[in-house]
């Protein structure tokens, strides 16, 4: 089927992605993603980003999309939107996934995720259980953006 938007691009990327292993620092289909790599290869695609550059979650949420609305309302949550995570301490955007679908209220996510610092081979990625997947996103997300619209 022949994509009608960009946010169509991005997602038909995003699910041909699923279950390539997770990879801290990771940004390439052959050998594994993190978080914002998958979600970076993405907007790449759908040219929302340019083609070369690399980003982390915090920068792609107080820089790139810094003044993009926030959405704090799941039922505005469309499929390419964004969420963000705070992670360590102090706390900083560290984690982004993103949104899958929003059924009767409960947002999936598909992202890069199971793994850490520690993962940089595929064996660990196995021990870790760590890929991209789709699940229902974890609570505590303190961020929402929609790359699509700005």
């Amino acid at each position: 089927m022949e994509p009608t938007s960009y946010r169509a691009i991005a997602l038909d990327v995003w699910r041909e992605f699923l279950g390539i292993p997770y990879r801290w620092g990771g940004d390439d289909p052959l050998v594994g993603f993190d978080c914002s790599g998958l979600v970076i290869e993405g907007l790449k695609s759908a040219g929302i980003l340019p083609r070369e550059g690399d980003w982390s979650a915090d920068v792609l949420l107080n820089g790139v999309f810094k003044d993009s609305p926030r959405l704090v309302d799941v039922r505005s949550f469309t499929p390419g939107s964004l969420l963000f995570w705070n992670r360590g301490t102090p706390p900083r955007i560290g984690h982004v996934e993103i949104v899958w679908a929003v059924l009767n209220g409960k947002v999936f996510t598909i992202g890069a995720s199971g793994g850490g610092s520690g993962d940089t081979d595929l064996a660990r990625a196995i021990d870790d259980n760590a890929y991209v997947k789709i699940r229902p996103a974890v609570l505590g997300w303190v961020a929402c953006v929609d790359p699509f619209n700005r």
